[in-house]
């Protein structure tokens, strides 16, 4: 019994890091002076949506679920930043497209978000 609290203990862990770390890609993203209030309208939706489909994912696959929020934390941070680094915003879109393989026919709308969110954070032009 006591394996099975700490095992519900974790799980529970890792969705307060998942949400931290959504709750800090959307202030990043509030607080970009750069990004036009249409694009920032659309992907704080987006986020809303990543952070119930992310959510439903760390019930089986913790670790994933928390590399897909950080990947998407960074590719919001290499999107934003003042003086961007194409690199830098090309590897990490690149990992966190990279961090929903395998889940397109368990979570397809999962990869559909992450795919969204990524073409949105790569067309912003900042």
């Amino acid at each position: 019994m006591e394996a099975g609290v700490r095992y519900a203990g974790l799980r529970g862990r890792e969705r307060g890091m998942i949400e931290d770390t959504i709750g800090k890609i959307e202030s990043k993203i509030q607080s970009a002076d750069a990004i036009k209030d249409e694009r920032r309208s659309e992907l704080l939706e987006l986020l809303g949506t990543l952070k119930s489909e992310v959510a439903n994912l760390s019930r089986t696959h913790g670790e994933h679920a928390q590399s897909i929020a950080a990947f998407t934390e960074l590719s919001t941070h290499e999107a934003t930043r003042a003086e961007q680094n194409p690199q830098l915003l090309k590897l990490s879109l690149q990992g966190m497209s990279s961090s929903v393989k395998g889940f397109e026919q368990s979570h397809p709308r999962l990869v559909q978000i992450v795919n969204a969110i990524s073409n949105t954070l790569s067309n912003l032009g900042i």
